[in-house]
């Protein structure tokens, strides 16, 4: 089997039954902050995009990139549906032109039958609001010789599935780096918000280590990141000034990691390199350019590099910023309340989660305004004099004036990824409020809600360290006799780096979430 890079998450494998084309994104996503590193624009996509197979592991816009989609990618290739709960993917697939769909059932191996021959498949579907917009999912494939695991930036749960119907993996790719606001946008302290990034950063890679121990398999492909930013006013972001709080280490910092880790098998890919694998055996791995330079782009040239990116991109830039609503005009707390106040009403569940009043501050451009959404009355309103506010962000009315004439239904997967706004909170971490973000929708406002009404089993109970607790964490049913870490009295689980108070159960990142769990 070929494993060919196709940049960031993207992949294409040409297997002895067929071609598969993984998340094939190349062009500017979240309001022009995000660019594929390196970069992937000169590839040819036309015959990257001449497949037999399509994934498309989720709805965020670094994996799913319409324009490329539309315009160089086999309308007849057969694509492979994660089984989400909302069909939100099919229809975007099908308004590219998409016609030929196989959906998938969750975690379970399915035969493909082609002209080519048979090709084993399994997609794992990740259902809860906090995956994705409303889903992610990861792809396994055997051509009958050798076993790839794409996860991407999926983080499953239970991976048991994977060696029970696949046996040994030989290749595995997974996220290592950041893909988050957190806690760049922030208003904090800098020596906290410094302390927070060297732990993210950190404990983003210990995760993907952590899974990688779990897979086994004999060669590892870091993938899903991390993004350049190449605009001006985010160009601090880029992990190539030596600062230890970044979170977004590139490729070779991974890399570097596993091997003092133990782990020789990691294998460092660029937009075009081709992996050639029989079964476990490695028998080439070529560049498009000499080795010498394909590892200066990620060291001593990093920032030369960059710089250069960005004045090559600065046009595609320019064209992305004109494409955005002006920030001047009518109020916007009659458009927002149109919006919000619908689904507000048809979501108990993460309006009581929420709690609290949340400020939206709309400056700039020449536009001044601040509006309330009152979660637990289930308003939009103006502010009162002196109210004071749990939540907060500062987001350029361009933005919201953008996402309401497009009718986007996720800001998350719009504004917050973009980096280009402002947060504050008095406490941890709201899922909540974030969820509400990305559920925009009647159809998905409903499924996150219900997702939060379900009652979950909590009776299993596992020994951490001297400590007795459930065996599945609060947030996201990981299993914490894997992902479980005890420091002290503090318990974190490494899936998504929350933290619990052993002594009270209380979690320490998020309201509610409590832990059942007493010192054994």
């Amino acid at each position: 089997m070929q494993v060919i890079s196709v940049g960031h998450a993207g992949f294409r494998l040409d297997t002895r039954a067929g071609s598969i084309l993984c998340d094939p994104w190349v062009n500017p996503a979240y309001f022009g902050s995000w660019f594929p590193f390196p970069d992937n624009s000169g590839l040819d996509w036309a015959a990257l995009g001449d497949v037999d197979y399509l994934y498309i592991s989720h709805l965020h816009a670094d994996h799913f990139d319409p324009r490329n989609l539309r315009e160089h990618v086999n309308k007849d290739a057969v694509v492979l549906l994660p089984d989400f709960p909302v069909p939100d993917l099919r229809r975007e697939l099908e308004k590219l032109g998409f016609h030929r769909f196989f959906e998938t059932t969750d975690s379970v191996k399915h035969r493909l039958s082609g002209p080519k021959g048979d090709l084993d498949v399994m997609i794992i579907a990740l259902r809860a609001p906090a995956d994705g917009p409303l889903g992610d999912s990861a792809l396994i494939v055997d051509d009958g010789e050798t076993v790839v695991f794409n996860m991407n930036d999926a983080r499953p749960v239970d991976l048991d599935v994977v060696h029970a119907e696949f046996g040994q993996v030989d290749v595995h790719m997974l996220q290592y780096s950041g893909a988050i606001w957190y806690p760049m946008v922030y208003d904090m302290p800098a020596r906290a918000k410094e302390a927070f990034g060297v732990q993210k950063r950190q404990r983003q890679m210990d995760r993907s280590r952590q899974y990688i121990e779990q897979v086994g398999a004999t060669w590892v492909i870091p993938s899903a990141g991390p993004p350049c930013f190449l605009d001006p006013e985010l160009r601090h972001l880029n992990d190539d000034h030596g600062d230890p709080a970044n979170i977004f280490p590139d490729q070779l910092v991974f890399l570097e990691q596993l091997r003092a880790h133990g782990h020789r098998g990691g294998l460092s890919m660029i937009p075009g390199s081709v992996a050639d694998f029989t079964g476990s055996a490695l028998n080439s791995l070529t560049h498009p350019l000499p080795d010498d330079e394909v590892e200066a782009i990620f060291t001593t040239n990093k920032a030369a590099y960059i710089a250069d990116y960005a004045e090559r991109m600065a046009p595609v830039l320019a064209a992305e910023k004109a494409r955005w609503a002006p920030a001047a005009g009518e109020p916007l707390l009659e458009p927002l309340r149109n919006l919000f106040e619908p689904i507000m009403m048809h979501s108990d569940q993460i309006c009581d989660g929420i709690g609290y009043p949340v400020e939206l501050r709309l400056h700039g451009g020449g536009h001044h305004e601040t509006v309330v959404l009152d979660f637990p009355k289930r308003v939009v309103r103006e502010p009162v004099p002196d109210e004071k506010f749990r939540y907060g962000f500062a987001i350029p009315p361009e933005l919201v004036r953008t996402v309401l004439r497009d009718n986007e239904p996720d800001w998350v997967n719009t504004i917050f990824l973009s980096t280009r706004f402002r947060a504050w909170r008095v406490g941890g971490y709201n899922e909540y409020l974030y969820t509400f973000f990305k559920c925009l929708t009647d159809e998905r406002i409903a499924y996150a809600d219900g997702w939060f009404a379900e009652a979950h089993d909590d009776s299993a109970t596992i020994t951490l360290d001297g400590w007795e607790m459930q065996r599945r964490c609060p947030h996201l049913k990981a299993d914490l006799s894997r992902f479980g870490v005890v420091e002290g009295s503090t318990l974190t689980c490494n899936l998504h780096g929350w933290q619990w108070n052993l002594e009270t159960g209380r979690c320490l990142t998020s309201k509610g979430h409590e832990l059942r769990c007493s010192r054994k």
